[in-house]
């Protein structure tokens, strides 16, 4: 009688051990392994960059608002100004610098300028959606959503992150991103395929 036991319960033993070891081996293979999470995105800490387009609205001076677009080398060409630097500022500075520029060329002495985002740059969403592609980007948009504009996960997407390269302080950086962080302008997202 106690063989009978011993035999139901060796093989439990076995099962137990050799769970956690498959699971880990399954987990080693899961599209990503290894690659930390991109670095936190705020949007409410929007910084302007490379193809956003900007309204600059000077008031009391229909003249001088206009709508710009930033060029690669992170520039926007004001009339009367000439090139003003605009990457890596938030609309509220653009504005400051603006207003700081024509007063100091005495152009306009009491200018009041508002800076608006027209066109934020795109992001870029490949692999298992319905419609890989760029898309506009949206303040706010998620992972889930910037998904959900490219016509949703396919029927073999891998949905608990995505592989996202993304510029970071003038430099690149690739790593994860979840259903619920926010996606920032300019982010690739590569939606991965489930091997199992």
């Amino acid at each position: 009688m106690t063989e009978i036991f011993r035999i139901p319960l060796l093989q439990n033993l076995r099962q137990l051990i050799l769970f956690p070891i498959a699971a880990l081996a399954l987990t080693a293979c899961s599209p990503g392994a290894g690659l930390s999470p991109v670095p936190v995105y705020d949007p409410v800490q929007y910084r302007l960059g490379t193809d956003d387009e900007v309204r600059l609205i000077t008031y009391g001076q229909d003249q001088l608002t206009s709508d710009f677009r930033i060029d690669s080398a992170g520039n926007i060409d004001v009339p009367l100004l000439g090139s003003v630097h605009a990457s890596g500022l938030t609309t509220e500075q653009l504005g400051q610098q603006v207003t700081a520029d024509l007063r100091q060329k005495a152009i306009l002495r009491d200018a009041k300028i508002a800076v608006q985002v027209t066109a934020y740059r795109l992001i870029s969403i490949i692999g298992e959606v319905e419609h890989p592609g760029q898309y506009a980007y949206q303040p706010g948009m998620t992972m889930l959503s910037a998904v959900a504009a490219a016509g949703g996960f396919t029927y073999r997407s891998w949905e608990r992150y995505a592989y996202t390269i993304r510029q970071e302080g003038g430099y690149t950086v690739a790593g994860l991103l979840y259903p619920q962080n926010f996606v920032k302008p300019g982010d690739v997202i590569k939606v991965y395929e489930r091997h199992f």
